[in-house]
């Protein structure tokens, strides 16, 4: 018997097939995704763009970022490997709001301006399109099953068989037995943290302290060969690393490789898949880190750090959650309430004072447990107010573009001061989402750890 499959189209990226047991699918909130398809040549494929149009005149590095130069190469490519135009449907999904930012962010309509990109390339190629659904403020998928042809757009929701699922709170001592169970960080990686906010301190005496670590020092190499590189070089020491690598992408390793076995501890309360939450964090560290090298206000190794530990506080809350109701933040999500409303009632805390706890029984540096705590309230930061709202803004920017496949709104009340807040103004948003890199954009950790090369 054979099953059919189905593969992710990333934003950015683009995915052409002839007939097989395949379905190809995109999640998309601002984005636009479009299914073009020859069923009479049994050849067709889906489109995620993430842009209308490149910041700059110039051809862009990644043209498959926008419609105006990515939709035009997907048609192409199509045509190249053998569909007649003549034959072509087209289906349009995405575009959508989301949620309003400000009444600037309606002005400036990504997701709009998105949609009627796409409509206006569809329709210069003489493309018939068959159906179109987008706009409005929720996430949706766009499917194309490729053994029937078939196109399907859904809001991204819950099956109403999961609905008679009840809530059950977990108690005070079942909440502290999530904190006490949960494998901790490890403190070799902790005090590297704390290393890198000394500007006195040498990469060799932070190796050092990774050496003092088994598990993590393998981590460091693991990742080192799998993720950083494909050609011949092996890497079996941490100083083999560090004269291949350098300072800066050795030290993200071994923040990856620290972080890797603590989200592996979170089950799929939170999240559309297993190993989310660890997507999730390691994207968010490269769009902390590209924000604060547009902004100049936060050395960017510390804003990828935090990026990366933001939402430590999910695991322990997770670890709480009992099976018999695993959706419990899908349906949530689906009766748009308050996520951290919502955790406060039922656990007593939210991710954000869950994470402010583990880190200081950690012994995380003051900077990093501030933006863990107001990373959701950037208005509540007291020691790093540059650093929490950069990681406000990137949650937000993740919430935007639906990069990682959790279901997690992010409040954007104070959208607009926080880019005043790090010298940036809403303007030069798209200019901003442009210049992070594809693979931030991705569903898969392992190929998202190859950007600690950049």
């Amino acid at each position: 018997m054979t099953y059919n499959r189905t593969c992710h189209v990333a934003a950015g990226t683009y995915m052409i097939h002839e007939t097989s047991d395949m379905t190809v699918e995109a999640f998309l909130g601002t984005c636009v995704g479009i299914a073009i398809f020859d069923p009479e040549y049994g050849i067709g494929g889906l489109m995620h763009l993430l842009l209308p149009e490149p910041a700059f005149l110039a051809y862009p590095k990644d043209p498959e970022k926008y419609v105006t130069t990515g939709l035009p190469l997907f048609i192409h490519n199509l045509l190249k490997q053998g569909a007649k135009k003549e034959n072509l449907r087209a289906w349009v999904a995405g575009g959508a709001l989301v949620e309003p930012l400000t009444r600037q962010d309606i002005a400036l309509d990504i997701g709009g301006r998105n949609a009627d990109a796409a409509i206006q390339v569809l329709t210069k190629e003489n493309i018939l399109i068959e159906h179109i659904e987008t706009g409005g403020f929720f996430s949706c998928t766009l499917s194309l099953n490729m053994k029937t042809w078939t196109p399907d757009i859904r809001p991204i929701s819950i099956a109403a068989t999961e609905s008679h699922i009840q809530i059950k709170p977990p108690s005070k001592e079942e909440l502290d037995r999530a904190f006490a169970s949960i494998k901790p960080i490890p403190q070799a990686a902790i005090k590297v943290m704390r290393m890198l906010d000394d500007e006195g301190s040498s990469f060799r005496e932070i190796a050092n302290e990774i050496r003092k670590d088994q598990i993590i020092t393998a981590s460091v190499i693991r990742i080192c060969n799998s993720a950083l590189f494909k050609g011949n070089t092996k890497i079996d020491t941490l100083d083999d690393a560090l004269i291949i690598l350098g300072r800066d992408v050795l030290v993200k390793s071994i923040l990856l490789a620290a972080i890797n076995n603590y989200f592996g501890q979170a089950g799929s309360g939170y999240a559309l898949c297993y190993g989310s939450l660890y997507h999730h964090s390691v994207s968010s560290a490269v769009i902390a880190e590209k924000l604060a090298q547009q902004s100049e206000k936060v050395r960017p190794q510390t804003a990828y750090t935090a990026g990366l530990l933001h939402d430590i506080g999910m695991v322990v809350l997770d670890q709480a959650i009992a099976s018999s109701f695993p959706f419990f933040y899908r349906n949530i999500q689906k009766q748009g309430a308050n996520i951290l409303a919502v955790e406060k009632e039922i656990f007593g805390m939210d991710h954000c004072e869950a994470g402010k706890k583990l880190a200081g029984l950690w012994s995380f540096p003051e900077n990093l447990i501030d933006s863990i705590f107001s990373h959701h309230h950037p208005e509540k930061t007291k020691i790093s107010p540059g650093l929490s709202h950069i990681i406000f803004l990137t949650e937000l920017i993740m919430s935007r573009f639906h990069t990682s496949l959790e279901l997690l709104s992010t409040s954007v009340e104070s959208f607009e001061s926080s880019l005043q807040k790090i010298g940036l103004s809403i303007s030069k948003f798209p200019d901003i989402v442009s210049q992070i890199p594809l693979e931030a954009f991705g569903t898969d950790p392992d190929k998202t750890a190859i950007l600690v090369k950049r």
